[in-house]
């Protein structure tokens, strides 16, 4: 658990360093290159998700990232595996710091929008905290995969119900 909570409060700090960094530096009018055309710093504000999915209903995306953090503060709980407190550590990290913006930010109340700033070529403007939350989300995907539990035991194929087809 220790783990987790290093990870998540790590990426936090991080993802509220750099945004508050964005916000006061960068001119939203004026992206600067960072590494040629591949890294851009292009600041904007987003009311919705990724894609800036949802833009007029941020007071749920608000809800969504509050259910999120709640959840995975429960589940871990039952945590015994130094992979998914890597997972969720970076899910909490950066779910907190998107959800930060939403309450504390421009209009706020839960309908504040988050700094992105970060651009590659034919990809949304993102930050630190989304970063995290896809890492997180890749990590889980993979961890599941592998069929390694939140206890760390790993459960084969055949235990999980995926043997094949029946031979009827």
């Amino acid at each position: 658990m220790l783990l987790l909570v290093i990870i998540a409060t790590v990426g936090y700090v991080a993802d509220q360093l750099t945004k508050a960094w964005a916000a006061s530096s960068l001119d939203p009018m004026r992206p600067k290159n960072l590494i040629g055309s591949v890294l851009r710093l292009h600041l904007t504000r987003n009311a919705g998700a990724a894609f800036s999915i949802a833009t007029n209903a941020t007071w749920v995306l608000t809800i969504i990232a509050s259910a999120v953090i709640i959840a995975t503060i429960v589940v871990a709980r039952r945590l015994h595996s130094r992979p998914w407190a890597c997972a969720l550590g970076l899910l909490i990290g950066g779910a907190l710091g998107n959800l930060t913006d939403r309450f504390f930010r421009a209009p706020g109340g839960g309908r504040g929008h988050v700094v992105d700033f970060l651009e590659l070529p034919h990809w949304p403007i993102f930050n630190v905290a989304d970063m995290c939350v896809v890492t997180a989300a890749c990590l889980i995907a993979l961890l599941a995969l592998l069929g390694i539990g939140l206890d760390g035991t790993r459960q084969s194929l055949v235990s999980r119900g995926a043997d094949g087809p029946d031979d009827e």
